[in-house]
């Protein structure tokens, strides 16, 4: 059972658009891929992979659809056991317990893991990167801990990328919720058998209670995946909060 949860929820993103590769380097202090930028660094996209991969899951990807002023900032995970996959090591952001909507969350873990990313981000600003030109996104579990971080972070950034996800800690969202006026892109697709549609529909409904710039996109046939016609979307939303 716990092999094949792990395969279900693990996510490896789509390969790039053409056969050219950016440049990928690794950062061994905490494990994360940096895709420079091609020009002068003006902005910056932290984005944050699914339970079960690593930053180069997505790095090189993203790097094809990036404006040439932006960097490319994919962490990876520490590895834990996971108590949804029976207890197996695998990189997570933050323990799985249930696939109840209404099930035990694990808080601790969470807050952890959004402390960590908003370190990310006050590493961009103390680089010069101004809070409005940095991005914050993520596939799943990450896009649930990007969803997570961005909404209540310290620092008020330019963007949110939600797939294939869900708002941890629902219940109490209205007491921690405070960004509202970040702009936020959820994509997820309606044959998604991991992360359920109808989650992400619900995520939808609440985040449109709180938030002024939300936008819901859905993916037909489009499984617990990410597809060309769902990079592009990501591509134009990216260029019309950076113009």
């Amino acid at each position: 059972m716990g092999d094949l949860l792990s395969k279900k929820f693990r996510h490896s993103a789509p390969s790039s658009p053409n056969h050219s590769q950016p440049s990928v380097s690794m950062a061994s202090p905490n494990n994360t891929v940096t895709i420079s930028p091609k020009g002068q660094h003006t902005s910056t996209f932290i984005f944050l992979h699914g339970l079960g991969d690593t930053g180069h899951g997505w790095a090189s990807t993203l790097g094809e659809i990036r404006p040439s002023h932006m960097k490319i900032v994919c962490p990876t995970a520490p590895t834990m056991p996971v108590t949804l996959n029976s207890g197996f090591m695998m990189p997570a952001w933050f323990d799985l317990k249930s696939l109840d909507p209404e099930g035990p969350e694990d808080e601790a873990g969470l807050k952890k893991s959004r402390d960590f990313v908003d370190r990310l981000i006050s590493d961009e600003v103390a680089c010069g990167i101004p809070p409005e030109r940095i991005l914050l996104g993520g596939f799943s579990q990450g896009g649930a801990l990007a969803l997570f971080t961005g909404v209540a972070s310290k620092t008020k950034i330019g963007g949110i990328v939600a797939l294939s996800c869900w708002l941890p800690m629902n219940k109490s969202a209205a007491s921690w919720i405070k960004n509202v006026d970040v702009p936020v892109l959820q994509c997820h697709g309606d044959c998604d058998p991991v992360v359920p549609f109808k989650w992400g529909q619900m995520t939808s409904a609440l985040m449109k209670k709180f938030f002024r710039s939300h936008e819901f996109k859905t993916f037909q046939g489009l499984g617990h995946s990410s597809s060309a016609d769902e990079l592009e979307t990501i591509q134009k939303f990216v260029e019309t909060i950076l113009k």
